[in-house]
């Protein structure tokens, strides 16, 4: 009796703790497997690869948790965040590249300079009206595209269907108030490797 009540608390937890992950998706909550573009087993590579990218910078440095993001689009590396020098960015670079499976690294790493909350808060705002606008634009499915800004430039990655959703999420970061520059890494889904039928 006292078994059955220590299982059963156990396997609810595990099957709880699985569908959670599953319907995740690989860049985190709000994707799912079903809207990505890319097949199973390139989310899977991808999500791999970003998971030995994260422990080779954890191990490098605990810092680079929070100070480094990283997305891998079918096999292309994206690196964003902040740095203390440009040394430690090349050799972020390099780490990147010893990944096995890259195909590229396109590295945005920005050198630190002091806080500024006022343009740190401009940032999360640029970000937030750009998710907002994607999502209200039919044209556009937001799902498969992650934004970071820094310092009023837009760094937008992800895939679109064809060239029109492209110039569609460009023209929307375009228009936002205030905004400098738009880096937009934004992949066709005829140029993946494998795609879904």
């Amino acid at each position: 009796m006292k078994l059955r009540l220590i299982i059963f608390p156990l396997i609810f937890l595990f099957l709880n703790s699985c569908i959670g992950t599953s319907s995740k998706g690989v860049f985190g909550s709000g994707v799912s497997i079903a809207f990505d573009p890319r097949t199973l087993g390139t989310q899977i590579d991808d999500s791999i690869m970003d998971k030995i990218l994260d422990a080779r910078l954890i191990n490098m440095n605990k810092n680079y948790v929070v100070l480094v993001k990283t997305k891998v689009l079918d096999g292309r590396i994206f690196i964003t965040g902040k740095v203390d020098t440009p040394e430690e960015k090349l050799k972020i670079t390099k780490l990147a590249w010893e990944i096995k499976g890259t195909r590229s690294v396109r590295n945005d790493l920005k050198i630190k300079e002091k806080f500024n909350f006022k343009q740190s808060a401009k940032d999360i705002l640029i970000t937030s009206q750009l998710r907002s606008a994607m999502i209200f634009n039919k044209k556009i499915k937001a799902v498969n595209y992650n934004i970071d800004t820094y310092k009023k430039k837009i760094y937008v990655y992800g895939i679109a269907e064809d060239r029109d959703e492209r110039s569609e999420v460009i023209n929307e970061a375009k228009q936002i108030l205030d905004v400098e520059d738009v880096i937009a890494s934004i992949l066709l889904l005829e140029d993946l490797r494998v795609q879904k039928n």
